[in-house]
């Protein structure tokens, strides 16, 4: 497990929104989320925001797609947003429901999974980096 990848906010590409001139930016995740690509073997993924503590990436999983065991440079949490997934952390796998909030120190193991029997139109996971760093 100590070989695992590391991922970092940079990990997903740039972000298509920086801290706004103004106090608030807001996405609709289930709009903002990047296209479904079942011919890959991992979710599109997409940063949305680099901001000053925290970076928001979104995943779109299509049925039978995963993420598997890596482990983030920074806290994370991490929300089922639509559909249906599974977190894997410490050998426990539960199942995401939307509404529920996970939580994870720096540098855990873990893994995520959509089920081959998920909805067809994916699911969305919404991961929150929390980094700390100020932008300004």
């Amino acid at each position: 497990m100590d070989n695992l990848p590391v991922n970092t906010p940079e990990s997903f590409g740039d972000a298509a929104s920086g801290d706004s001139a103004t106090d608030m930016t807001v996405f609709s995740l289930l709009d903002d989320a990047p296209a479904l690509n079942p011919a890959r073997p991992r979710p599109a993924v997409q940063r949305l925001l680099q901001g000053d503590g925290a970076n928001l990436i979104v995943f779109h999983f299509a049925p039978g797609q995963d993420l598997p065991d890596h482990k983030a440079a920074h806290p994370i949490t991490v929300q089922c947003v639509s559909g249906s997934l599974e977190f894997e952390c410490g050998g426990t796998r539960k199942v995401m429901q939307p509404g529920q909030v996970f939580h994870l120190r720096a540098y855990v193991p873990h893994a995520v999974y959509c089920p081959a029997d998920a909805p067809a139109e994916g699911s969305i996971l919404l991961l929150t980096m929390l980094t700390g760093e100020r932008h300004q």
